[in-house]
């Protein structure tokens, strides 16, 4: 057996070579671990997006989704379900008895038209004796009609009158105070127009050619231009809306974007933003304004006047924290908001691997909790309310704070979950504060509410042509948002402002045009 004998140097050097190669394996390690991380960050922000773009945009938690589109007759009935019949109104034979099962009855106040269906005279005898037979009564059944949309000319003739006995004394009868000056569209159509593009997302184009089926041949830039004229001229009802809504003890905040192509000095590319507000107590209002950007100063602008003292219920959005700060506001946060990040990283994790003991699964947990109690305290009292939120929700929110407390500085804060977490920390004084006053809300759900059919509208007509059309797309959503909050059918409500807000001249005038002081609008 040969002994390989090494020289102290030749040791030293094996020795150095070994820790070297141990440390550059403890680098790669390292290396690999980090590598590893942004792998799983780029994996879970692929299925975070690709859920954004192909799944169901409904937080809902294990529903399956049906597509409506194609599919909506099929999906809405299964085979088998009977086809509608008329309608037989229901007749209670005692007040005892239980009401017959089947469809809703057709509305009572819809107007009717009796068609009357009578036995030929021939027939109108008994077959047994011969006799004639008299008339007992009727049996009634209905059916729902729909007329298509009635065009029409409205022509307006103002008299003349002249002296017989000289050229001088000719007078003719004044036009009627409209408010679009010598407007094509009669206030009627006018609040059609509006309530089918704000209202039920029907854009311009395909109103155009809707009327042009029934003769009304109308170009989509004349329909433009009568919406940013009429979108202007209410602006005074708009600025009353404002301080009314200023002056509440509750203020909800919320934005969305919103694309204006010809602004002076801006590219066509550049994002616009559309401020919502509502009021939290006293008439309901829905208010939108438009800005071209997202700072402070747009929303200070917004809030400016806001009652001292009120609270102001917003997402996380940092600038809401100083408008708070600066107007001596309440600032309430957002559970829904919340509870929004953590279904995004609960919906990452693959479903097989989803249990309850996930985290992101025991934070949703446990804010459905909170949801649970104001279920139980929506028709309650106040001070009922505030003694459940007391006895009830303070448990739960001092559990999801341990719970915070455990994790926040254990999961990877780029990650879904660590966001989730993060955002939960830095938003905790504010989404506590709700427990202590019963007024307060646990959510800004009011206004996300109200902003939705904008966002829906949006797919529809995708941008605005110019600055001026945001402003008056702005202030009719507001109008058709508001008279919605106050249960008031917008097109009859727009219809009767049309006509009634040109002989407007002093502020008693003005205030008597609100939504919910108008009395009995009609189209």
């Amino acid at each position: 057996m040969n002994t390989v004998t090494l020289s102290k140097g030749e040791f030293d050097a094996l020795i150095a070579a070994r820790d070297e190669a141990h440390a550059e394996r403890e680098t790669l390690k390292g290396q690999l671990k980090v590598v590893t991380v942004e792998r799983d960050l780029l994996k879970e922000k692929l299925a975070a997006h690709l859920r954004q773009l192909f799944a169901a945009k409904s937080e809902a938690r294990s529903t399956d989704q049906r597509d409506l589109f194609l599919n909506e007759a099929e999906a809405l009935a299964p085979a088998g379900t009977p086809v509608a019949e008329e309608a037989t109104p229901e007749i209670d034979v005692a007040s005892h008895l239980r009401k017959k099962r089947g469809r809703k009855p057709l509305d009572p106040a819809l107007p009717r038209e009796v068609v009357r269906h009578e036995l030929p005279e021939s027939e109108r005898v008994c077959a047994h004796d011969g006799s004639a037979l008299v008339e007992i009564g009727i049996e009634i059944s209905e059916q729902l009609d729909i007329i298509p949309q009635q065009v029409r000319v409205i022509q307006h003739q103002r008299v003349k009158y002249a002296c017989p006995c000289c050229d001088e004394g000719i007078k003719v009868t004044p036009a009627p105070a409209r408010i679009i000056p010598k407007g094509l569209l009669t206030e009627s159509a006018l609040a059609w127009v509006v309530t089918s593009k704000y209202m039920d997302a029907l854009p311009l184009y395909r109103q155009a050619a809707l009327l042009g089926r029934f003769g009304g041949d109308l170009s989509r830039n004349t329909l433009a231009g009568s919406i940013v004229k009429v979108g202007q001229a209410i602006q005074p009802i708009i600025n009353l809306l404002r301080d009314h809504l200023l002056d509440a003890d509750l203020v909800h905040g919320d934005e969305t974007v919103v694309q204006v192509l010809k602004e002076p000095g801006r590219a066509a590319q550049t994002q616009s933003y559309l401020w919502a507000q509502a009021s939290g107590t006293g008439p309901p209002i829905r208010l939108f304004g438009y800005a071209p950007g997202r700072g402070g100063t747009h929303g200070a602008k917004l809030y400016a006047g806001i009652k001292s003292g009120a609270a102001l219920m917003t997402d996380g959005y940092e600038v809401y924290g100083g408008i708070a700060q600066a107007n001596g506001l309440t600032h309430l946060g957002c559970w829904a908001h919340c509870r929004r990040y953590f279904v995004e990283a609960e919906a990452v994790i693959p479903k097989a691997a989803r249990s309850p003991e996930q985290l992101a699964t025991r934070f949703i947990t446990a804010i459905g909790e909170l949801y649970a109690i104001e279920a139980l305290a929506r028709d309650l009292a106040p001070k009922q309310r505030l003694a459940l939120r007391q006895a009830h929700s303070k448990p739960i929110l001092a559990k999801i704070e341990q719970l915070l407390l455990e994790h926040l500085h254990s999961v990877i804060p780029g990650s879904l979950l660590g966001k989730a977490l993060h955002y939960l920390s830095a938003q905790w004084p504010k989404l506590i504060r709700y427990v202590d006053n019963s007024a307060w809300p646990i959510d800004n759900n009011l206004c996300e509410n109200a902003i939705r059919p904008f966002v829906v509208g949006r797919r529809n007509w995708l941008f605005s042509d110019t600055g001026g059309g945001a402003n008056a797309s702005a202030n009719l959503y507001s109008l058709i948002e508001t008279c919605k909050a106050n249960r008031i059918d917008p097109y009859a409500y727009l219809a009767s402002l049309f006509r009634k807000l040109p002989t407007a001249q002093s502020a008693d005038d003005f205030e008597a045009l609100l939504p919910w002081r108008l009395a009995n609008p009609t189209p």
